[in-house]
């Protein structure tokens, strides 16, 4: 019976995968110490290569998501170079020793801590901005003096294999190197011995991740997502607090850890809001169905994922308010959903339960301040 072919290119590349952290925990032993002209050199370098395949980058994530705004993905590219500009011209301070108090018994002598690299550091990408959440924790990897491995979402595809070329155009894959695969390879990143792992994502992958990297003691940072409530005083003006709401939930359609994930509205405020919000929303997106800044679902599993929460609120009794200016049916096959504001919300819908991460958002209503702060717990 002939192997899965999946299977066996997950099967050769954690064989490639654990290779290579061997190679590069040998070449960090090797030379463990960067020079400041090298640190600039790799920073340098990954600047360029970030503005060289600027335009490839962009597509390729537009591709991935179904469509992405042009306008967002630079936005990713941007924050990034800026990143790497600002780490350059402040390294000269961060790699310089800093002095330290000896205390009375060892008042003869003089105390310094001298910053070191860690030797290889793993990064675990995002789907929802594959650019930004590689490059800027790589960004500080490199410039602490560190070699890098980096595992690519799944869900992005084109965006690995544009990734991964650019990489190969700056390092050596010694010093930087893109892991691909399906869930498989990622669980067996981390399991790897990294002298320290980073992850942004779920909490409940995040929980996964913390035990693999437990079994090697690897030190982990965790970057999770959550509810993120959104306070409208009784006093704002309407009119400003919405267009700023629906920037954030509308920028890459909600699938952003820190948009606004629900809205706690004075009881006598939310018809007002619910106006103000769909003329923000119309104005920036007047024809939802043909404008290609609106950004897709990634792929059809967090799409049903979205229409489940609708369905499941609807069904527990809440009023949906599709938000779709120019009148247009999207069509499911592209991913494209509306905005939806949902009225008449209750603690145990499954939108209140989990992170929404897309384009809708729910309305909770208050009567006072200490009652909003109680349902942020509550929720």
């Amino acid at each position: 019976m002939a192997a899965d072919p999946l299977i066996l290119r997950e099967e050769q590349e954690i064989q490639r995968l654990e290779a290579l952290l061997r190679a590069q925990k040998a070449a960090f032993l090797a030379h463990p110490m960067p020079t400041l002209a090298e640190r600039r050199r790799d920073l340098d370098g990954l600047r360029r290569g970030l503005l060289a395949f600027r335009k490839r980058l962009a597509a390729a994530v537009s591709e991935d998501f179904g469509n992405r705004s042009v306008h967002e993905t630079y936005a990713e590219l941007m924050s990034s170079v800026q990143g790497i500009r600002y780490a350059r011209r402040h390294l000269r301070g961060w790699m310089r020793p800093s002095r330290r108090r000896a205390g009375l018994l060892m008042a003869t002598t003089r105390s310094r801590v001298h910053y070191q690299p860690k030797g290889v550091a793993g990064i675990i990408v995002p789907w929802n901005y594959p650019l930004a959440l590689s490059l800027g924790p790589m960004t500080c990897a490199l410039a602490a003096g560190n070699r890098v491995m980096l595992k690519m979402s799944e869900a992005t595809p084109r965006v690995n294999e544009v990734f991964r070329e650019l990489i190969a155009s700056v390092f050596d894959e010694e010093q930087v190197a893109v892991i691909l695969g399906d869930v498989a390879v990622g669980r067996a990143f981390a399991r790897q011995p990294f002298d320290h792992l980073l992850f942004t994502g779920s909490t409940e992958v995040g929980r996964h991740i913390m035990r693999a990297a437990a079994d090697n003691l690897t030190p982990v940072t965790l970057e999770l997502g959550g509810k993120s409530p959104t306070l409208i005083s009784d006093d704002v003006s309407l009119e400003m607090a919405a267009e700023r709401i629906c920037f954030g939930k509308a920028f890459n359609a909600g699938q952003t850890c820190v948009a606004p994930d629900y809205v706690l509205c004075p009881a006598g405020r939310v018809d007002e809001f619910v106006r103000a919000f769909e003329k923000a929303f119309a104005e920036m997106y007047p024809d939802l169905h043909r404008n290609l800044d609106y950004t897709c679902i990634v792929n059809d599993r967090q799409y049903r994922r979205l229409l489940g929460y609708l369905d499941d609120a609807r069904a527990m009794g809440a009023e949906i308010i599709e938000l779709n200016p120019g009148g247009t049916r999207t069509d499911p096959g592209q991913r494209k959903l509306p905005l939806h504001l949902v009225k008449n919300v209750t603690p145990g819908m499954r939108l209140m339960q989990e992170e929404i991460f897309g384009p809708i958002l729910p309305i909770v209503t208050y009567d006072g301040v200490e009652e909003a702060m109680w349902m942020c717990i509550e929720f």
